[in-house]
């Protein structure tokens, strides 16, 4: 790769970041969005973009204010990425060099290039008013805290407004890069003294969690290549060992499902932990792939099927399982601060329609359980809907349900915010609710 390929020019990633960004106001993820950049642009977009979603609402605001008559949607997504970034502390490049490569960044494109004197006044006029115009526009709580105001009113609805302050609080830090072990290679004490004198800085923050000091791709990872660590949350990596605490039966003879599997990371985690038949179930043909790619790398084997975990008589052998993890579908409520667009992307009609997928799915693969068997119920979501309401009903509609010790809302933690509110512990990681039921019987 030539370095013109590694470091293409800021009005080139200005132009990109602003398409993308206009497409994801329209509905689209950005995960998939980014998946189809050529690989030399993928990484300068993909950081500039994740800062502008972090600071989307500002920026529309702002863009609101400095512009009479709306332009052209290519138009207003420029000046909106350049906005953006412009607030993004600490800065990622001078604001005089954001002006000039946004005003380089529409002259070279057909649909912008008619309205670049207008960006040049709107970013100019931004510079001359910004701490007068950033006081009055961050009074808007959809402002300060970058959220549809729904989304606000469900968090404090839902755990108070205090509890609600500190998970908005939490989104603004971009997540850790967090790793699990393999504990059939070793420890995470192990992997270090490994990195270490490869020079990667990390810490551990679990017997088999690492935490790296900055993100890296993971082939400059060693070990990773050969199944001795996967990437995964601190919040993630609970649900295998909750799924094998006791009263879950082991050995050669027990069975374990996966439902809604993809792309495998806890499926992987059950593999190394313990020993049993393992399912696992996603309806997505791609994700599955990911699953069949994860265990192969740790050189695993599992029955991995294509079928919707809903619809049991389509993929079930009729023999029960011993144990049941469902990770189900939810709004990811919980992992904003690695995925800034989706608060962007969801709608509050989502809530109910998720929750009703996730009822539908529970209702579904509880029969599927033996009596005395284990089923544990995750998502990635801080909604009550999603979580602690969701078992409640259906522990009330279910008297064989009988629930056992989980850590239930576990809300996300950043290590740039005090550790309070009853979450004792410095770890840095997503939102997650786990419940975990025993089947009486």
């Amino acid at each position: 790769m030539t370095p013109r390929e590694q470091a293409p020019a800021l009005s080139v990633q200005l132009q990109h970041t602003a398409h993308l960004l206009d497409r994801v106001m329209q509905g689209e993820s950005t995960t998939a969005l980014l998946a189809g950049l050529p690989s030399s642009l993928r990484p300068g977009i993909q950081a500039l973009l994740l800062s502008v979603l972090r600071h989307a609402a500002l920026a529309r605001a702002a863009s609101t204010h400095l512009v009479q008559k709306p332009p052209a949607r290519p138009v207003m997504a420029l000046l909106q990425t350049t906005l953006a970034l412009m607030n993004v502390e600490p800065k990622p490049y001078p604001d005089h060099t954001l002006v000039n490569q946004a005003i380089e960044a529409a002259k070279n494109h057909r649909s912008t290039r008619h309205a670049a004197g207008l960006i040049n006044a709107c970013l100019r006029r931004w510079l001359r008013e910004a701490d007068s115009m950033r006081q009055v526009l961050m009074a808007d709580p959809t402002v300060r805290w970058n959220l549809p105001g729904w989304w606000i009113e469900r968090l404090r609805a839902d755990h108070g407004r205090e509890r609600a302050q500190a998970i908005m609080q939490a989104y603004r830090h971009p997540a850790p890069m967090t790793l699990r072990v393999n504990a059939r290679w070793g420890d995470a004490q192990k992997l270090m003294t490994l990195w270490e004198a490869e020079g990667i800085a990390a810490r551990i923050t679990d017997t088999h969690c690492i935490e790296l000091s900055s993100p890296r791709p993971v082939s400059a990872l060693p070990g990773f290549a050969q199944g001795w660590c996967s990437v995964q949350d601190w919040a993630a990596q609970l649900a295998a060992p909750l799924l094998m605490e006791p009263p879950t039966a082991s050995g050669p003879d027990a069975r374990w499902l996966d439902a809604c599997a993809a792309p495998g990371g806890k499926t992987a985690h059950l593999l190394e932990l313990g020993q049993a038949q393992v399912w696992a179930v996603d309806q997505d043909p791609k994700r599955v792939l990911r699953i069949e790619e994860n265990l192969r790398r740790i050189q695993a084997q599992a029955q991995v099927k294509v079928a919707d975990a809903a619809r049991p008589h389509s993929w079930w052998d009729g023999k029960p399982f011993d144990a049941i993890l469902l990770d189900a579908p939810c709004t990811a409520s919980g992992i904003v601060r690695r995925h800034p667009d989706v608060p962007w992307l969801r709608r509050e009609s989502d809530v109910a329609q998720l929750a009703a997928q996730q009822k539908q799915l529970l209702h579904a693969l509880w029969p599927l359980l033996k009596p005395g068997g284990v089923l544990v119920y995750c998502t990635c979501s801080v909604f009550k809907a999603e979580g602690e309401n969701q078992i409640q009903t259906f522990v009330q509609r279910h008297n064989q349900a009988q629930r056992l010790s989980a850590p239930g809302h576990l809300f996300p933690q950043s290590a740039q915010e005090p550790a309070d509110l009853g979450q004792n512990e410095a770890r840095d990681h997503d939102g997650f609710f786990y419940a975990r039921l025993r089947k009486l019987g």
